[in-house]
């Protein structure tokens, strides 16, 4: 098996359906699998997938797991060389997958690959970054991003002094989108599942380079997302106190204390 694409799925049925329509119509040359991990979504997905989709592997998750448990469900059943990660607001351009497969064939010690993510209008959007420091949170949830400390340090983080128009090693890549060779994770280890959603694609490619696997940005390969960053929206000190903001300041906690002080 070549390719195991996996497709995490809570309540977005509709952005699912259209996800594998697109992997489908893009006649991948490669042996491939498609495995659709749904996080007790609790609505009718499950049925629908098993009454319309029977040549993927359906795996239901009797609890949410977030995106790291979800993720790891379908990886630990995965056959293939590669994993790709995929979420279901992505939208496959022609031939992304092939570039990355491509990619990693040639480049044996990348262990990440992600490709450019673009909003629906085309423009950029920024999906890799350095290794931060503890000012995340607070540059990225509150008022403070917008001092001019806060949009420097942002710039800088993003790698913003960068054009993003070749193909580059990076610190970390957002995870809505990855190409993960299997033997890596075998050294690397899954997805960790302490960290609910937020940052564990950070954790994730900073253990990576850890075991001495490279990861990726490939400008060669473009995508369509159409997630716009809830953890990044918020005025004032009151966007850390949001749902949304407090898993993302406890997952930043538990990243923070665990890789204080380590290279």
């Amino acid at each position: 098996m070549d390719i195991s694409i996996i497709i995490l799925n809570y309540k977005s049925l509709g952005l699912v359906k259209n996800c594998l329509k697109a992997v489908k119509d893009l006649d991948l040359p490669y042996k491939y699998e498609i495995i659709v991990v749904d996080n007790n979504s609790q609505d009718n997905s499950v049925n629908y997938f098993r009454e319309h989709y029977f040549d993927i592997k359906l795996i239901e998750s009797s609890k949410n797991l977030g995106f790291s448990g979800g993720n790891n469900l379908g990886i630990k059943k995965a056959q293939g060389r590669y994993i790709l990660i995929l979420n279901p607001d992505i939208l496959i351009l022609s031939e992304a997958v092939s570039k990355m497969y491509k990619f990693m064939e040639e480049n044996p010690h990348a262990g990440i690959a992600g490709p450019k993510l673009l909003n629906p209008d085309g423009s950029l959007q920024y999906s890799c970054s350095r290794f931060p420091d503890w000012r995340l949170p607070f540059y990225r949830r509150t008022f403070l991003g917008k001092t001019r400390q806060g949009r420097e340090w942002t710039s800088h983080y993003l790698m913003k002094d960068w054009d993003h128009q070749t193909d580059k090693k990076v610190d970390s890549l957002y995870g809505a989108c990855l190409m993960v060779r299997q033997k890596a994770i075998d050294q690397a280890g899954l997805l960790d599942e302490r960290y609910f959603m937020y940052l564990e694609d950070l954790d994730w490619c900073r253990r990576f380079w850890q075991k001495n696997w490279e990861v990726w940005y490939l400008a060669r390969a473009s995508v369509i997302h159409y997630h716009q960053r809830e953890s990044a929206v918020g005025t004032g000190l009151k966007g850390l106190w949001k749902k949304s903001g407090r898993i993302h300041l406890v997952s930043w906690l538990r990243y923070y204390f665990k890789w204080r002080g380590k290279k």
